[in-house]
């Protein structure tokens, strides 16, 4: 695990549960022995080829000169592994990439890290590691002497400090190109290679949940829930990512809460959870009551499923993202609950893109004018909260047809058939 996952991870149990206790558990430790009867269901799944790397980098190098522009420079992350293959982190030692416009990018690496980047190296590349008393800047400098002309276009997610250094190393000014715009046009549609690694990822974390929702009982807290997802999902072939669990009035508050979370008759239980699959991830949340439900708890129950419903309804090519997110939270207002993002009601957006990152553009938010197009993938996640009481998520994750949206797994049925 990087460095940086295992910081925010830890950040995320610190605000779900007060402390960092099972942190071994989100680092996949632990095998589920016990649960033999849970056969992985990633066997045979391809991961990303060689030959597509080179197809992606193709893509960047021919839409960098159509706009000419010299150089793209990507610090590790998605999208250099997207262009390259290299799956590394971020630490204060730098890992990047300068790719010119046409030509091997470079590869700027800690000598010591060398080996372990090649590894995962997947297209030809002029790697220059770098000791510990040099500077990984002037390297990236020189190789971005000569491609300077049309401007520097920067990953969006690339340190500043990255940026400012090599354009001083280099002694050019900071002529800077829209490298979000680049990143865009290629990761946001995904091949059918990357379809089917999300498809996996999405069946993997359904069936963990399946298996969890069959188990949850009065009297068990979150932390054991938690433990029992990550455990479902390992064994099932997935590689953990994240397992919220919000139990009660802390379904209630999106992304977590400090308070104890126990089940007791009644109670509401939300469960956002994840995985990945040769680096491409899942995101589903299912929400249901242990018990008999009360008629408030089902009426906001129904209305969640059809503002799920009717997110999909209004997707569909051409349509502005943000559309999704109008349409949505114009039935939510229609029926009383709060406008402009406000509580009680749906105080986030709709949706987002997702693939190599949990979280990635474009997004289903009511500014977002990016016109929808096959192959783009996103989640469909219309909560609705009420502080202090209840909270409700439903989520599923779909990619664009020409025909219209499919989802990676049916919708929840109903209160009583969540999964």
């Amino acid at each position: 695990m990087s460095d940086r996952l295992l910081l925010s991870r830890r950040a995320w149990l610190q605000a779900a549960f007060g402390s960092t206790a099972g942190l071994g558990l989100l680092r996949g430790a632990g095998a589920a022995t016990h649960l033999p009867e849970l056969k992985p269901l990633t066997a045979g799944v391809a991961p990303i080829t060689a030959a597509e790397h080179r197809k992606r980098l193709d893509k960047l190098q021919g839409l960098m000169q159509e706009r000419k522009i010299g150089s793209f420079i990507a610090e590790s992350g998605a999208t250099l592994e997207y262009f390259t293959g290299i799956r590394w982190w971020r630490s204060e030692r730098t890992t990047a990439a300068l790719i010119p416009a046409s030509g091997a990018p470079v590869i700027v690496t800690p000598f010591f890290e060398e080996p372990s980047i090649r590894e995962t190296l997947r297209v030809e590349g002029d790697v220059r590691p770098w000791k510990e008393d040099q500077s990984p800047f002037q390297l990236l400098a020189d190789a971005l002497r000569g491609h300077t002309a049309g401007g520097l276009a920067v990953e969006p997610t690339t340190r500043y400090f990255i940026t400012e250094q090599v354009t001083r190393a280099a002694g050019v000014g900071a002529s800077l190109a829209d490298g979000e715009a680049l990143t865009r046009a290629c990761r946001s549609i995904k091949s059918a290679t990357e379809l089917a690694l999300l498809q996996a990822a999405n069946d993997v974390t359904l069936a963990a949940l399946r298996r969890l929702h069959a188990e949850v009982h009065i009297g068990m807290d979150s932390a054991e829930i938690l433990r029992r997802q990550v455990e479902y999902t390992n064994a099932l072939g997935g590689a953990h990512e994240f397992t919220l669990v919000l139990v009660n009035a802390a379904s209630a508050k999106p992304h977590g809460s400090n308070e104890p979370q126990r089940v007791h008759e009644g109670s509401v239980v939300l469960v956002d959870t994840g995985c990945s699959v040769h680096g491409y991830q899942s995101d589903i949340s299912r929400t249901w009551v242990v018990g008999a439900p009360t008629g408030r708890q089902r009426e906001l129950w129904d209305t969640v499923k059809r503002g799920q419903e009717l997110a999909l309804r209004t997707a569909g090519a051409g349509v502005p993202c943000g559309a999704v997110d109008r349409a949505v939270r114009e039935y939510y207002e229609h029926l009383g609950w709060s406008s402009d993002y406000g509580l009680p009601g749906l105080s986030h957006r709709t949706g987002h893109g997702i693939g190599m990152e949990g979280h990635e553009s474009p997004y289903l938010v009511r500014n977002d004018a990016t016109p929808m197009q096959p192959g783009m993938c996103f989640s469909d996640e219309p909560g609705l909260y009420i502080p202090g009481e209840f909270g409700v998520r439903l989520e599923d994750c779909w990619y664009l047809t020409p025909s219209g949206p499919k989802t990676f797994t049916p919708l929840a049925a109903s209160l009583e058939r969540p999964i």
